[in-house]
């Protein structure tokens, strides 16, 4: 299994998404990243990651609320957002880094 610091080396463009299981909005998210995923193909990476579980990586990111989306590539982030978005919304952020 990958890091979370080789995950983000990535070359390809990569989407993390911190969740929870009891969050409504992540679960409202969770359509929306199937249906990104299905438009990017291979030039998008979506990883989900439970906040709950992995807290001292939410931490570590600030992670404060929940759903939080990052855009990483080469380590570097790119993008972040706290909060539900749609597909449309989605779709133009990652089309600037694609």
């Amino acid at each position: 299994m990958e890091t979370f610091d080789e995950l983000i080396a990535s070359d390809t463009l990569v989407l993390i998404d911190f969740f929870a299981e009891w969050c409504g909005p992540c679960k409202a998210m969770k359509p929306v990243l199937e249906d990104l995923k299905k438009q990017k193909g291979d030039s998008l990476r979506i990883i989900k990651i439970d906040a709950d579980k992995h807290q001292q990586l939410a931490a570590a990111y600030h992670v404060q609320s929940i759903p939080t989306l990052m855009l990483f590539r080469k380590r570097e982030m790119l993008w972040r957002h706290s909060g539900y978005l749609s597909l449309n919304e989605l779709t133009e952020i990652t089309n600037q880094f694609i």
